[in-house]
């Protein structure tokens, strides 16, 4: 005899049992790292567009291959404008940079902050301060985000090389002989060199790489290594453009991106098996490069055609209706809401960028926004593979509940909790121990510190995405919610096995 799913027996309303009561019926979920996490309801039959970004969203980027050649590329240039030959030695490390991090550029340390500006955990070049230390640079261990000027936010993963070559950087002139050690920078006989001028080298020379320098050159001559190729994406964005219209803007020039659009969606295919191939443009409806994101969602700038036979802009501002198969330069959101005829509500943005992608056509055109962070999956792998380890930690935690269940403010008494302080240690001791990845060691002195240790647990083993449970960057708010899906908060903390030592971890506790 055939059985029916729930799927097939629940197609009318009156089919739904009268009372759910002892129902044995388990809520299906997928994978976790197939989920799509959401801070509101989203009713996707209302969305009349969806716009993507291209780096790192539709054409992602090999990792370390990709960051290991930004990386080396930069140190190339700092050499070529006069800095030492002893940093062409440099080798990219991706265990130690993580997005969203802070570098004042008075003092030259990294800084990891909350959304409120609390200082929670600062590195000198590869020397984890202690909190004495920390206090002396920053009295409250506190500072003003909004100081542009001296603090800068790490936040994209085109930083990634970046963050590293600072580090190094720091780390190279504090340790070198011929150079002498000051706190607002480093002396080499008469000559100064500020913590400020050394970012300011580094950002331009960052910035010079991929705009003159000969990073996209050797991308693109090199594809296979460091591009993602995907075959399921033709089908995805042909399945999106049966029911809405689909756009590309990024800020790459069309040069650059006809080439990774092309790589991307070179099958001898279309969308399905069987299906003619079909060239990458005509997966879109509207077609934008050197769009100029985050000025992209104000003023935006000037929107002209491009001529796709040489890649060269025609003279003039585009004034016509939306043509399909025509590529255009600049523009704005107001313009692409025009060309498409929808409004902003109307519209899904998909990017990786928090600030430039997400922030921005959000609060000045109010898209709807979808933020890829490639990180939050092997957060996700470490919730699931590390299940039993969490289901242990609540169970103890349970226990030091029941402890203080019944005490308010009049009660004198101290619980003994050494016994569940051991517990932890032990069972968490002997994870980190067999994974190898970090060497963790925390005193737990007290209740408070207890507390602490519980929420830091739930997801440091094998982490890259280095959120603690108060916010670090601005991608916590929507990482927050993958973590209250999973009923568990987390504190991450990483960096080389070189650096985060025994005394490291002690003193962030400090």
């Amino acid at each position: 005899m055939m059985t029916t799913s729930w799927s097939d027996r629940l197609q009318d309303y009156a089919d739904l049992p009268a009372n759910m009561d002892g129902l044995a019926m388990k809520k299906y979920r997928r994978e976790a790292y197939h989920r799509v996490f959401v801070n509101r309801s989203l009713a996707m039959e209302k969305i009349k567009c969806f716009g993507f970004d291209m780096d790192y969203t539709l054409a992602v980027y090999k990792s370390p291959e990709y960051e290991s050649l930004g990386f080396d590329l930069t140190v190339e240039r700092l050499v070529s404008i006069g800095y030492p030959q002893e940093l062409l030695g440099f080798v990219y490390d991706p265990t130690f940079p993580t997005r969203g991090l802070v570098f004042d550029t008075m003092y030259g340390n990294l800084l990891k902050v909350d959304a409120y500006g609390n200082i929670l955990v600062c590195v000198h070049g590869f020397n984890f301060l202690r909190g004495p230390d920390t206090r002396e640079l920053y009295p409250n261990k506190f500072i003003q985000r909004d100081d542009t000027e001296r603090f800068y936010i790490l936040n994209t993963l085109f930083n990634l090389p970046e963050t590293y070559l600072l580090a190094c950087l720091v780390d190279f002139f504090s340790n070198c002989d011929r150079y002498s050690s000051c706190e607002k920078g480093f002396k080499d006989g008469d000559l100064f060199m500020s913590f400020k001028s050394m970012f300011q080298d580094v950002r331009d020379a960052v910035d010079w790489v991929h705009f003159k320098g000969t990073l996209k050159k050797k991308t693109v001559e090199n594809l296979e290594k460091y591009v993602v190729k995907d075959a399921k994406l033709p089908l995805l964005l042909s399945r999106m453009n049966e029911v809405a219209k689909v756009f590309l803007a990024t800020n790459s020039d069309y040069k650059y991106t006809d080439k990774i659009m092309t790589y991307l969606f070179d099958f001898p295919h279309g969308p399905k098996h069987g299906t003619s191939h079909r060239p990458w443009q005509s997966y879109f409806d509207l077609i934008l490069v050197d769009a100029r994101k985050p000025l992209f969602f104000g003023e935006g700038t000037v929107l002209r055609q491009v001529d796709t036979t040489t890649g060269r802009l025609k003279i003039g501002t585009y004034t016509g209706p939306l043509q399909h198969g025509i590529v255009y330069s600049g523009g704005s959101s107001d313009i692409v809401c025009d060309l498409l005829g929808a409004k902003g509500k109307d519209i899904v943005y998909i990017g990786d960028h928090i600030f430039g992608d997400i922030l921005k056509s959000k609060k000045r055109q109010g898209w709807r926004t979808f933020l890829v962070i490639p990180e939050l999956a092997q957060e996700l792998h470490v919730w699931t593979d590390k299940s039993s380890l969490f289901e242990e930690l609540q169970g103890l935690d349970i226990f030091l509940a029941e402890l203080y269940k019944h005490l308010d403010s009049s009660s004198n008494e101290r619980p003994d909790i050494s016994a569940i302080q051991r517990r932890v240690k032990v069972d968490t001791l002997n994870h980190t121990l067999a994974f190898r990845t970090f060497q963790l060691y925390l005193i737990l002195l007290d209740v408070k510190r207890l507390n602490f240790y519980l929420s830091f647990l739930f997801c440091f083993m094998n982490s890259i995405c280095d959120t603690p449970s108060r916010n670090v960057f601005p991608v916590n708010k929507l990482v927050m919610v993958a973590y209250k899906s999973c009923k568990c908060n987390s504190m991450v903390i990483n960096s080389p096995p070189r650096v985060l030592s025994i005394d490291n971890i002690n003193r962030l506790l400090e």
